[in-house]
């Protein structure tokens, strides 16, 4: 989260805590509310669209209400807010947030990653092409994804692409189109825009999992999760355990079952068949299926390469992870 937020995002936030008030109260008395910080249009509002849907949450015992935000920035405000119980976001934040003394906690959502995409005619095989290259990076110079790259383009082949490359920072949305206009040979971007362009015919020349393995570092850690306040898990375990198993149970469902996701098409808004078929199945890969002490030992091995590649700008002042930054059940 860049340091300090705008006015618009913080009125956003408030505006949150107002609305989240009112949907409190229209709660069943007997069900725990757990409010979620969403995106309209974002992948977990395919997940938790799902919960409702299908009455996952009343069946576990909690009501779950959908608090729409304008973007991440503002999700995370509302959280700090106390507007929302629950967001989406990157365990990186999370451990940053506890060593400047905000305990927060994370519990896994997904494990998908994002790719290096370029044109099906492209000559560039990997990452010793790169060299010239107009690449696109979805975010800025502190994307995980590119410190990634970096790390894998100077160890494998001596490339130091901020110099040996032409790196272009921005939104996602505005890199597809720019190498769908011919103006970019290369796209590293967020897992739903690689979809999307792989459902173009574009190709995937690398994942992120893929250079996550060739650096030895582990590539099943989940990427994203479920972000909450420790003090409200600790008061309420039931609205957590509840959430846990609703969302579960949706997951469960959008694996197994290609119907449950015909009803998501208006949500996911793909302009068509491959794209609505290529997203779903990337989804699935991303289903976490283990998280064990070893996934988060994982974890503690990324966050000290990344710290090591992206310095105090990415994690503040503290080399290691934060203590706490997993949640394991509050004991």
């Amino acid at each position: 989260m860049a340091a300090g937020c705008t006015r618009r995002t913080t009125l956003l936030a408030a505006g949150a805590l107002l609305a989240s008030a009112t949907l409190r109260h229209a709660a069943a008395a007997d069900r725990p509310v757990v409010r979620a910080g969403i995106l309209k249009f974002g992948t977990v509002s395919w997940e938790l669209d799902t919960v409702r849907a299908n009455g996952f949450d009343r069946q576990a015992g909690i009501e779950l209400q959908l608090v729409e935000l304008a973007g991440n920035p503002a999700t995370q405000v509302a959280l700090q807010a106390g507007g929302v119980d629950i967001i989406v976001s990157d365990w990186l934040w999370v451990s940053r947030m506890r060593s400047k003394g905000e305990a927060l906690s994370f519990i896994p959502y997904s494990t998908a990653l994002g790719a290096l995409v370029v044109p099906a005619g492209s000559a560039i095989g990997g990452i010793g092409d790169l060299r010239g290259k107009r690449i696109g990076v979805a975010g800025s110079p502190l994307d995980k994804s590119w410190l990634l790259l970096r790390a894998l383009a100077a160890d494998r082949y001596g490339l130091l692409l901020d110099r040996d490359a032409q790196p272009f920072f921005a939104a996602a949305p505005l890199l597809n189109s720019k190498i769908a206009d011919g103006d970019l040979d290369a796209v590293l971007t967020f897992w739903p825009f690689a979809a999307r362009l792989e459902a173009k015919g574009m190709r995937v020349t690398m994942t992120v999992t893929d250079m996550l393995e060739a650096l030895g570092q582990p590539a099943t850690v989940p990427s994203i999760g479920y972000v909450f306040r420790e003090d409200w898990a600790r008061a309420n375990p039931a609205a957590l355990a509840g959430f846990q198993a609703a969302t579960s149970k949706a997951k469960t469902l959008l694996a197994e079952s290609d119907a449950a996701w015909e009803r998501l098409a208006p949500l996911m808004q793909a302009e068509d068949d491959a794209t609505f078929r290529t997203l779903r199945d990337r989804y699935r890969d991303g289903i976490p299926r283990r998280w064990t002490e070893e996934e988060r030992a994982g974890a503690a091995k990324l966050y000290a390469l990344l710290a090591r590649l992206g310095g105090r700008e990415l994690v503040g002042d503290a080399p290691a992870i934060a203590p706490g930054t997993f949640w394991t059940g509050g004991a």
